[in-house]
This record gives C-alpha cells, structure tokens and sequence, in this order.
C-alpha cells in the first residue's frame, strides 16, 4: 500500500472560523478541497509521527466519503493510530473526551454544528488539539497560511475501511479502531450525575421530551435516557442521525424546535422538555410553561451544580462569552470565585479550564459545558438540569422563579440577521467603530452610557490578546447593547444584536422578553442603522 504524492493547488476560501472551516457542502465535495485542507493542518502540526488521531463526525452528507479520505491522509502522514466513531459518528462533545481519556495527539470533527445539512447544505471540518479543545489561533493562523501555498497532499494507496464493525482495522501501516461512539461519554456521565437519583425520578412518574433534531445525539439519549435511566421509550424522539436531519434545521432554538415548545407551552406537557443540535454541544431546556434562556440556564447550573456528585466540592469559577447575559456574574460574585468574559468561541474557555481557574463555561448561543470536556455539550447540561430537578424535587418554573428571587432576572434577547451582504455588514461595523468615541459620551432618552468599546480579550494565562470581538455600548443601569458578525455561517455574513437589561431581586419578572427591551431594540437600530443598511424589516431568527 504505497503513499501517493498528489500535486494540487490553493484554495483560496479555506480560513477557519469561529470553529473549523465551514462551507456549503458542494463546497467541500469539490475535487482536493478536503484533501487541501487536512493535509494542511498536518502541514503545520508537529511531532504527531506513531500517534493517535481521532477522527468523527455528527453523519451529516459527505462524512463518509470524508473520513475515508482523511484516513488515507493520515495514514501517509505518519499517524501510528486513528480512533473512529462506528458509522464515522462521534458527537463533538464525545470526541473530546475520547482525546482526552485515550491521550490522543488530536482530533478532526466533521460537522458544521447547528447548520442545515445534506447537498445543499453546509459541512465542516475542525481541528481540535491534544486537551480535547478546538485549536488555538495560532494553530489555525499557520493552518491557513499553508492552505495558501499547498502544491501536494500524501495519500495511502488503501481501500476504504469498514466502519461498520467495532475492532481493529488498517490503512497501511496505520492501525484504525473503531469505537462504540456512546460508550466512552456515557460511562464519563456516571461519574458526573446522580444516575440512581435520576432513575427514581422517571421511576415515579417524570415525564419528558426530548428531541434529537435527527442528529448525533439520538444515539447517545436513547442509550443514556432511555437505556441506563429508565426513561419510557419515546421520551427520545427524532433519535435516528440523517444525512439530512430530516430536512430539518438542527438547531435548538424556538424557531426551529418549535414543535417541542408548542408541545411544553400546551395542556399535555411533560415534566421537562429539551433538545440537542447537529454535532451534540448545543442544548434547549424548557420546562413546562417555562423557556430557560441559555444565558439563565448557565447562571442556575452554577448556582445549583453543587447538588451534583461530579461538582459536589463546589466550582473554581465560571466564564462566559462577552455577547452572554451577565446572569452568572451575580452568581460568581455571590459565591466568592472567580468570573472570566471571553470572546465568543470555545477555545478561548480552553486555557482557563486547563489552569483550573474555571469550572463550568457557557455562551448564549445555547452552548454550556464543564471541565469535563473541552466542548459546549448539550447531552451534558439536559442531565445536569435532570440531576437539579431529582434533588430539589420542584419544577422548572419554580426553580427560575427562586433563583430570580436572589439573583434577580437579566431581560435578554438576541436578534439575528442571517446572509447579510458581507460588504455591507463589515461596514456597518467600521462605522460603528468610528462613532465609538461619541457614543461613549452620550445619554439616550436620560439613559447614560457608561461605557462604549470594540471588545478586546487578554487571556490571563497565555497572554495572548484578541481584538475586534465585538462592539459594547454599556449603560448606567447595567443595560447592555452588544453587536458582532458571527463566525458560524457559510454564506454571507451573519449580524448579530444582543441586548440586555437587568432587573432586581424585588422587581418586575414576568414581562414579556421583547416588550422588556423595546427600548433597547429601538435604540440599537438608532444608533447602528441595521434595519436601513440591511434592507431587512425584522430579524431572520429572534432568540
């Protein structure tokens, strides 16, 4: 089995994002683009010779083909080992704890996360390194630097490897087992949770929802949910992973989970409703009558994550994203430990984590993971609410209410604007940026800025620093306005606007999100113009 040298040209599109590089599908299916890119990342990596690689992905269209060709690469590169999901699927969370338990060099995730797949969807491939996170800048700076400049990629002369069978296999010289995809991440959430006292509370009636979306998490619910906790059969639904996802949306948000919100906000709810996205690290909690904001459930995670035998000793701090509520905050400052923003991305929690100066993280956009792993994981945070519920023997709602009670409620909301002409929003930024300076002086209505800045992050243990994160315009009250292109989509750009208002312990709580923060929602496109400078009337997704 002979390695090939295949002589090839650049790409010019290959610039990861926030995580990985992510294309529409037909993108990735053109002749050496995956190719290009894999063997770049090896390219700019060292000392992996005789390692191991894992390698999975959440079975979207072209992951087979994919995985086969990234097998080969690896082969010819000097990989000693690749560790394979059966079927080629692995969650994202999943993946990182198979890196971290087995000491792997590093990973290839294959997803584009909550993004629509299928042919004429989207796909991606991201590099997580040897913690089990997503690699750092400085490993996708050097990564996109080769991709400039790559003229060959190695390649195996090997058949395809049978993914259908658990065992051992071999492209070459390189060794390829294939893994149970479940196993490994469900034996980690037994020495997280409470099993026995979660097991009883489906033994004594509990109901629940939860929706798959079609997507990597199925496996991995109905294994854990419905196998090891007792949960009835059909309280995991949407649980078969599909090409496509059904033809679905697979993101876990009231727009395209709408049908479990109708079912939770009905006469015939469950006890407890939730929902995963495409690769497994995003999470929807609802309980019945009750939306749990992302920015909240990471605030009441923290707050009760004690009840939990995996954190009974208590956490180290927390870390958020700076687009996420500063719900948490008001729970760091209460418990005494330390709370770190960073930009949005979940490698910037990766240093924290790893230092032991953090223990649970999250960000808005429904991601909230612990120190289990270096990802956001959706599964993760359904049993630790799960756990919560079994030991203080209340609902959903009445646990929101008290904890609004101490801490009182962030009103917040995001408003996104999905395939914005990328000219245009980049521009509608610059100028944003330029106004800074004034707007940092002004008062709105007797409403005073107290603050008004391009985010910038000093990571506290490396010292690296990353700029233009996203624009604050902070107020006096506490009040927040936050715009930023998202680094998640594939076409276009994507404008995001979050907005924010803080609400006391002895205030007003059971207002309605966007009636809370009209003014706000006025203001911001006030003073950034979105609505005349995109041409859109309303946003594409309210969250």
């Amino acid at each position: 089995m002979p390695i090939q040298t295949i002589s090839t040209t650049p790409f010019a599109d290959q610039k990861p994002g926030t995580s990985g590089l992510r294309k529409r599908t037909s993108v990735f299916m053109t002749p050496n683009y995956v190719e290009n890119f894999v063997q770049s990342i090896f390219d700019s990596l060292e000392g992996f010779k005789g390692k191991t690689l894992v390698i999975g992905g959440d079975g979207r269209y072209h992951n087979d083909v994919a995985i086969q060709a990234i097998i080969r690469i690896a082969s010819a590169n000097g990989f000693g080992k690749a560790m394979v999901g059966q079927g080629g699927l692995l969650s994202t969370p999943g993946a990182s704890h198979v890196i971290r338990h087995y000491k792997a060099f590093g990973g290839l995730i294959l997803s584009a996360s909550h993004n629509p797949g299928g042919p004429g969807g989207d796909f991606g491939i991201k590099y997580n390194v040897g913690n089990g996170g997503p690699a750092p800048e400085k490993i996708t700076d050097a990564v996109f630097a080769r991709t400039k400049t790559i003229d060959r990629y190695l390649l195996r002369d090997a058949p395809d490897v049978d993914l259908g069978t658990i065992g051992m296999h071999r492209s070459g010289e390189m060794v390829v087992e294939v893994i149970d995809p479940v196993a490994d991440y469900a034996a980690l959430m037994q020495t997280l949770f409470d099993f026995p006292a979660i097991a009883n509370l489906f033994a004594n009636g509990f109901t629940m929802r939860f929706d798959a979306m079609h997507a990597i998490t199925g496996p991995y619910a109905h294994r854990i949910l419905e196998d090891m906790l007792g949960a009835p059969k059909g309280t995991v639904v949407n649980g078969i992973p599909s090409p496509d996802f059904g033809g679905g949306h697979p993101d876990p948000n009231l727009v395209y989970c709408k049908p479990l919100h109708d079912l939770m906000m009905g006469p015939d709810a469950p006890d407890f409703g939730a929902a995963s996205d495409g690769d497994g690290d995003r999470n929807l909690i609802i309980g019945r009558k009750r939306f749990v904001t992302p920015s909240d459930s990471l605030a009441l995670l923290a707050a009760n994550a004690p009840l939990a035998p995996g954190y009974a000793n208590g956490l180290a701090g927390i870390a958020r994203s700076m687009p996420t509520s500063a719900a948490a905050d008001r729970v760091a400052e209460t418990l005494g430990i330390e709370m770190h923003e960073t930009p949005t991305g979940w490698k910037f929690f990766g240093n924290l984590l790893d230092a032991g100066r953090v223990t649970i993280c999250g960000e808005e956009s429904a991601g909230t993971g612990s120190s289990h792993v270096r990802e956001k994981d959706g599964l993760w945070a359904v049993l630790l609410w799960l756990n919560i519920l079994a030991a203080r023997q209340q609902g959903v709602d009445e646990i929101v209410r008290d904890h609004w009670a101490i801490y009182g409620r962030n009103y917040y909301t995001r408003h996104d604007y999905d395939e914005v002409d990328a000219g245009i929003a980049n521009k509608l930024m610059d100028d944003l940026r330029a106004q800074l300076p004034q707007i940092a002086n002004t008062a709105y209505d007797s409403l005073k800025v107290a603050y008004a800045d391009d985010f910038t992050y000093h990571d506290p243990i490396d010292g690296s620093v990353s700029g233009k994160q996203g624009i604050r315009i902070g107020f006096a009250d506490g009040s927040r306005i936050v715009i930023r292109l998202s680094g998640t989509g594939t076409v276009g750009a994507t404008l995001r606007l979050y907005l924010e208002r803080y609400e006391p312990a002895h205030g007003q709580h059971d207002l309605d999100t966007q009636q809370a923060l009209s003014f706000l929602i006025s203001l911001a496109d006030r003073i950034a113009g979105i609505r005349e400078r995109t041409g859109r009337d309303a946003p594409s997704v309210i969250t």
